[in-house]
């Protein structure tokens, strides 16, 4: 049986770096949501590549199949409380163990049987198995068009084509018709939808049992959910050892940057930096129902204390983007966690601190990033250095990360949280000054004070940042 290698990227970096690059680093965070081993989505992508290669696709098809493929799963992490409420788990546990299910109902009748509730009283068990078993359809089919109009709508915002947004909104639907949520069949379904569909269970069940497993789920699946013409390309290009050997090599990321048609390779400049840091930050906050908009308002205070401190408008820049993915790392933790509305257990909390970590390997893995990825995972350090994941002190701790910490505190104690509502304004600052000096930066809060006193003293910290000013 393959086991996933941990991905290294390998990104010089440099004023420029590719977009196949740094999606690719961020492609990471899709499968910690997911529930899927390291490097799912690129390899995925690589076999997509390989079909639309095949079938003959254009430099232009090539191009929007490569995107939809490596990015199916930005839309993940909009339905992950629903999963975790709704089948009363982990949330990544049971997606990866979804992934697995047959084709046929009785499958997907004998995963709510065997996977729902399995840690919980068996009256909570039996309680949300019976609702599951008498509304599936209408459940199901709720999650899949979340994720589908979410996946879409932040593939648009990311600057990619119709074409790819589409794509990404007809994963899950099937060749026969049975798919969701839209219950399309055929070739009304986008090529780039079919090709995805058909590399992720390729890869799904490659990962699980190898490549006989994956041929064989190929064959039992063509002509129901996947397109009969791509399955048989698929198992033509299963006949050689070649392509599973690459598909296992350690060289899988750089061999599919390769793979992106040279004539529409795009270099990200800072604007467009911008815009994948926004795109990813909503990514983030979808997560959970409590986190709306909460990764922008950071990036947004973060700018403004930065600001107030006189950083220069290019650190500021790099340090709002480090503040507006400072959770990535929480797309690996589950919402049965996050949204827990009591206190956690040692086991949920260390789980909840390794979110940290997560943002650090994943940032650093983006060359034009990789400054900001240890200050960006470091806004739980603690200037007495009782904080997480290293345990930093104050000679340790640098001024951004001080900035995100103030900006990150801020932000959460002036929004509702699973275990209280939000709080005003001026207690929340009362909260916060009982912290300085251990784990609050004095000068940081200082100038959290004045740019409240220049435009948000109060107002309602959970508003919009597009409606806020500090003019």
């Amino acid at each position: 049986m393959y086991k996933s290698p941990q991905l290294d990227f390998n990104i010089e970096a440099g004023e420029k770096t590719s977009l196949s690059e740094i999606l690719g680093a961020f492609s990471y965070a899709l499968d910690l949501t997911e529930g899927q081993p390291a490097g799912h989505s690129i390899r995925a992508c690589w076999i997509g590549t390989k079909l639309a290669q095949a079938i003959g696709l254009n430099d232009a098809e090539l191009h929007d199949v490569y995107y939809a493929v490596l990015l199916k799963d930005l839309g993940c992490s909009v339905n992950a409380a629903r999963v975790s409420q709704m089948f009363v788990g982990n949330d990544r546990q049971l997606k990866h163990a979804f992934k697995l299910i047959g084709p046929d109902p009785e499958h997907f009748r004998e995963f709510i049987m065997t996977k729902v509730g399995v840690d919980v009283d068996t009256g909570v068990r039996d309680a949300a198995v019976t609702i599951l078993l008498a509304n599936a359809g209408a459940i199901m089919g709720g999650i899949m068009d979340a994720r589908c109009t979410r996946g879409a709508a932040i593939a648009r915002q990311l600057r990619f084509s119709d074409d790819v947004a589409q794509a990404i909104a007809h994963l899950d639907e099937h060749w026969d018709g049975s798919g969701l949520p839209l219950g399309i069949a055929g070739e009304a379904i986008h090529i780039g939808g079919r090709i995805a569909q058909l590399a992720q269970i390729v890869d799904v069940f490659f990962i699980a049992g190898g490549r006989t497993a994956a041929i064989a789920e190929v064959m039992r699946r063509s002509g129901s959910w996947l397109d009969p013409k791509l399955a048989d390309t698929f198992l033509r290009l299963a006949n050689s050892s070649v392509f599973w050997t690459a598909l296992e090599s350690d060289n899988i990321a750089q061999d599919l940057f390769a793979l992106e048609p040279a004539t529409l390779r795009v270099e990200v400049d800072d604007d467009y930096l911008d815009d994948i840091a926004a795109a990813f930050g909503q990514v983030i906050d979808a997560k959970s129902p409590y986190t709306s908009g909460h990764s922008e308002r950071v990036g947004f205070y973060a700018d403004a204390i930065g600001e107030q401190l006189e950083l220069d408008a290019p650190i500021r820049r790099r340090l709002r983007r480090a503040a507006m993915l400072h959770d990535v790392g929480k797309l690996g933790v589950s919402s049965a966690i996050l949204e827990k509305p009591g206190p956690l257990s040692s086991d949920e909390r260390r789980e909840m601190r390794k979110h940290a970590e997560h943002t650090t390997h994943i940032l650093s893995q983006i060359g034009v990033m990789h400054d900001m990825a240890l200050i960006a995972g470091s806004h739980h350090e603690r200037l007495d250095g009782k904080g997480y994941p290293l345990g930093l002190d104050a000679l340790s701790i640098s001024r951004e990360a001080r900035i995100i910490t103030v900006a990150d505190i801020f932000d959460a104690l002036t929004a509702d949280r699973p275990y209280r509502a939000a709080l005003p304004v001026d207690q929340a600052l009362h909260v916060m000054a009982g912290e300085v000096g251990s784990a609050i930066d004095p000068l940081c809060f200082y100038a959290l004070q004045m740019v409240l006193d220049k435009g948000l003293a109060g107002k309602s910290a959970t508003r919009s940042v597009a409606a806020l000013s500090l003019n």
